[in-house]
């Protein structure tokens, strides 16, 4: 494959701006500029792709599984290519593979397969989010009441060794398990800190912040909520601007009216960006699978335990830009950047989420009906179809076909 292309379009979207005929170019997996189609430069092979429309790839911060590996199950770095390689089938240039509360023989485990990861470059995958297992017993969700438990020395030490080694870091934490020192510890060893199954007052959220969390986790769920006398961590995360906001946008974690609400309410210059919380059936035709020895049930695009709980998310990040675009009513270059911008800033992946200069050359590609046409990380192609005369595929992703 050419060092050197120009990836050719009627409508290129980099991040802020859209160019209708305009070429994408590309050197040595990098963004270059964009370019009126007349103006590419010689020895740049063009690769055109119609009026499909080309956008930075999307960014996920919240991934617990996908192609039928969830990562509490294989904490390994096969588990993080297959999860990776499955959501690049769906636009995700970039995970943060997430492992949820276990054991911490378990989380030892999946950091060490991050490092592993990061060393050997797998496509796509940008670094680990720890959600738990420091949380609150009040609001855990679909966690095991048996294995939150709040932080301590040997956990705190654990967090800060393993940090920088194993590409970006993301922890959710609670007030309740977690206080504002063992916060400013973990932000200072490298981790961006964030709320999450908590349901503190929205007072608490001011010191925290100050500590040094950044953002929320999947907005809504799992937290305080917003009322008239009290608004929770939900009106708190709002109102700060210094905070991010993840969403789970599929329809059922938040209902449409809350989620419209909650962008026009947000100040900035956080934003509420989307997020998956997919679970190992991204890619699979499975109807379920064990998490911590309970069995998960796939029902009409719900994720849920025996009692009804809602067990993570069956929805990948390109449903989300389409559920964000078409039911909300958000423009579609809106809901481009709540997918990779925002997402990207929030977790400070300096090089992802625009395609301007000097970024990574990870873009999604649509049709008109917006269903993936291809996607590619560092200029390769990793996913897509009708491809086979641009040059072989990533290495490690030969097999990743979009469905």
């Amino acid at each position: 494959m050419s060092e050197a292309f120009a990836l050719a379009s009627q409508r290129i979207f980099d991040g802020e701006q859209l160019f209708y005929e305009h070429a994408l170019l590309v050197e040595q997996g990098h963004v270059v500029e964009i370019v009126p189609r007349q103006d590419v430069p010689a020895g740049h092979e063009i690769r055109d792709v119609g009026d499909a429309l080309v956008a930075p790839g999307f960014v996920d911060l919240q991934v617990n599984g996908g192609g039928g590996v969830l990562f509490n199950n294989d904490p390994s770095v096969r588990g993080i290519e297959t999860i990776c390689r499955a959501h690049a089938a769906y636009g995700t240039t970039s995970v943060m593979v997430t492992l949820i509360t276990d054991t911490p023989e378990i989380r030892d485990t999946a950091l060490a397969a991050g490092r592993d990861a990061r060393a050997a470059a797998t496509p796509g995958f940008l670094g680990l989010h720890l959600e738990g297992p420091h949380l609150s017993l009040a609001r855990k969700g679909t966690h095991d009441p048996d294995l939150i438990r709040p932080m301590n020395a040997s956990d705190l030490a654990a967090l800060c060794a393993a940090s920088g080694k194993f590409g970006l870091a993301l922890t959710t934490i609670a007030p309740e398990s977690v206080t504002p020192e063992q916060v400013s510890r973990l932000k200072a060893a490298g981790y961006v800190v964030s709320l999450g199954h908590t349901d503190i007052a929205a007072s608490v959220v001011a010191p925290y912040a100050e500590a040094g969390v950044t953002m929320v986790t999947h907005l809504f769920n799992a937290m305080s909520q917003m009322g008239n006398r009290e608004p929770g961590v939900v009106g708190a995360a709002l109102d700060d601007g210094r905070i991010f906001c993840g969403l789970i946008a599929d329809g059922f974690h938040v209902d449409p009216v809350a989620m419209r609400v909650a962008l026009r309410a947000k100040n900035g210059p956080g934003q509420i960006f989307l997020v998956t919380d997919a679970m190992s059936t991204i890619g699979t035709d499975d109807d379920g699978f064990a998490l911590n020895g309970r069995q998960v049930f796939r029902r009409g695009g719900r994720l849920t335990l025996a009692d009804g709980t809602l067990a993570g998310a069956d929805i990948d990040m390109l449903s989300c830009v389409r559920f964000t675009h078409e039911r909300l009513g958000l423009s579609l270059v809106e809901a481009l950047r709540m997918a990779s911008r925002y997402p990207a800033e929030a977790i400070g992946a300096e090089t992802k989420g625009m395609l301007k200069s000097g970024f990574d050359a990870d873009m999604v590609v649509l049709d008109g009906a917006l269903d993936l046409h291809s996607t590619w990380i560092g200029g390769a192609v990793v996913a897509g179809r009708g491809l086979a005369d641009w040059g072989p595929r990533h290495r490690s992703m030969d097999c990743a076909v979009a469905s």
